[in-house]
């Protein structure tokens, strides 16, 4: 992987760029993107001082490994672009809802093809992802998208069958978590703190309480019980959660959301 192309400049590719670029993986005159916009280009070079292009054609032609950011209605126009420029490389498409089989067939295919769900706190260096191989791609290519988007968080290797699962967790789940944010905050205002101290206590906690899981390992239940004293304040309010069903709905919203993914990749 001697080089790093992107079809779109948008923000997820922009986060991927600077994370590929801070964690060391490429220089920026190994990386090649493409934008029709003017003033998006010119931003990008100023912000990475990578290479710049108005021309799928030229990322196509100087990328080992390519990602594929436009919007899912400007696919298949570009595909058809790169196919034979590109054949033989290595594709990763974090287009929501394109399945492998519509990326594919439009492909050379000797052209390995990777799908992601990427999330946006991706901007922020935080993300989690979860990727799919097509069968003609390599324990090398799985490992190259491992690196990349661990770069900027967590990166997961599931069948492709799965990632509409993924989509509704975690690629819709930080508006959830956004929504639980906001919905404690006002519980903070409405018993009298400001809204801004009320916002940061609430994001705070969502944090610490996300690393205490990731870095103990226990089951998030543990924890839950280790905060739950006998007779205490926290079980009150957790008592309070369950009368509103707050599990059911987050599961609900995850199905929801997955099921809707779904339907959008086989229209």
């Amino acid at each position: 992987m001697k080089t790093l192309g992107f079809f779109g400049s948008g923000k997820m590719a922009s986060a991927l760029i600077k994370g590929v670029l801070r964690a060391g993986l490429f220089n920026p005159n190994q990386i090649w993107a493409s934008d029709v916009i003017d003033g998006a280009r010119e931003l990008l070079k100023k912000e990475t001082d990578i290479n710049v292009t108005a021309s799928n054609i030229e990322v196509a032609r100087n990328a080992d490994v390519a990602i594929l950011a436009v919007k899912p209605n400007q696919i298949k126009e570009l595909l058809d672009q790169i196919n034979e420029p590109f054949k033989g490389r290595l594709l990763v498409s974090i287009a929501a809802g394109v399945t492998m089989k519509t990326i594919t067939s439009s492909l050379n295919s000797s052209t390995r093809v990777v799908r992601v769900m990427p999330n946006t706190p991706c901007l922020v260096g935080e993300s989690a992802s979860a990727f799919a191989l097509s069968s003609n791609c390599s324990e090398e290519d799985a490992g190259a998208v491992q690196q990349i988007f661990g770069a900027v968080g967590m990166a997961f290797r599931v069948d492709e069958k799965l990632l509409d699962a993924v989509t509704g967790l975690s690629g819709s789940g930080p508006a959830y978590i956004y929504m639980v944010i906001e919905a404690l905050s006002d519980g903070g205002v409405a018993m009298g703190l400001s809204r801004d101290t009320a916002t940061k206590l609430a994001a705070q906690t969502v944090l610490g309480a996300a690393k205490m899981v990731l870095e103990t390992g226990m089951h998030p239940g543990q924890l839950k019980d280790m905060v739950t004293s006998p007779g205490g304040t926290t079980i009150e309010g957790v008592h309070e959660l369950e009368k509103g069903q707050l599990r059911a709905t987050l599961i609900n919203a995850v199905r929801a959301a997955a099921e809707k993914s779904r339907a959008m990749g086989q229209k």
